[in-house]
């Protein structure tokens, strides 16, 4: 039996910390995330006739979120464009010829099962903040927000081949990131035995 939809005056109580955990996950900034949040809540207000209430609720708002969160990295990457390459990962793993670093970390454990854990994603969340924005941004929409490569192109206003560079670098810096941390963390577990 469906419940029946409550009151836009309930939704920050009912639905707030939710919303707010999901944005936060995905943006990295709590000012950011309370900003989509506060705003999804104010569409879902304005368009509150059009709840159909086919589904639930907090679905319904989540994916007012889901559009705010695009539009919110959209206008920040438009303001924002890469500094510099000072902190690009791949500068981590590569020297300036491009020949592999030998004292890069590398992922030597089994990708399908570790990204069945948890830990790995915590692990990953946590290094998302070293990449650069424009960079972290790309890899979110791809892989949180499961949006294709043309999707996240025509958001961010940049071509294919801007996405694949920023993907190949959000990726190298994961993986350098990742490694390292996961390493550390088996490394602990040993010593802890």
């Amino acid at each position: 039996m469906p419940t029946e939809p409550s009151t836009p005056e309930l939704w920050v109580e009912q639905y707030g910390d939710f919303l707010f955990r999901y944005a936060l996950k995905r943006l990295r900034d709590e000012n950011a995330a309370e900003e989509v949040v506060q705003e999804a809540f104010l569409n879902g207000i304005k368009y509150y006739s059009q709840y159909s209430g086919k589904g639930s609720q907090q679905a319904w708002l989540l994916g007012i979120l889901k559009r705010k969160i695009i539009d919110f990295i959209r206008k920040r990457n438009k303001h924002k464009h890469d500094q510099s390459d000072e902190h690009d990962p791949s500068n981590q793993l590569f020297d300036q010829h491009g020949n592999y670093h030998k004292d890069a970390s590398s992922w030597s454990s089994s990708p399908d099962r570790n990204l069945q854990s948890s830990e790995l994603w915590a692990i990953v969340k946590g290094c998302l903040t070293h990449l650069p924005q424009s960079q972290a941004d790309v890899f979110t929409l791809s892989v949180m927000e499961e949006l294709d490569s043309d999707q996240i192109c025509k958001e961010l206003a940049i071509t294919q081949s801007n996405y694949w560079m920023r993907m190949h670098r959000a990726r190298l810096g994961l993986a350098n990131c990742v490694g390292s941390q996961w390493n550390i963390k088996e490394e602990a577990s040993t010593h802890a035995e």
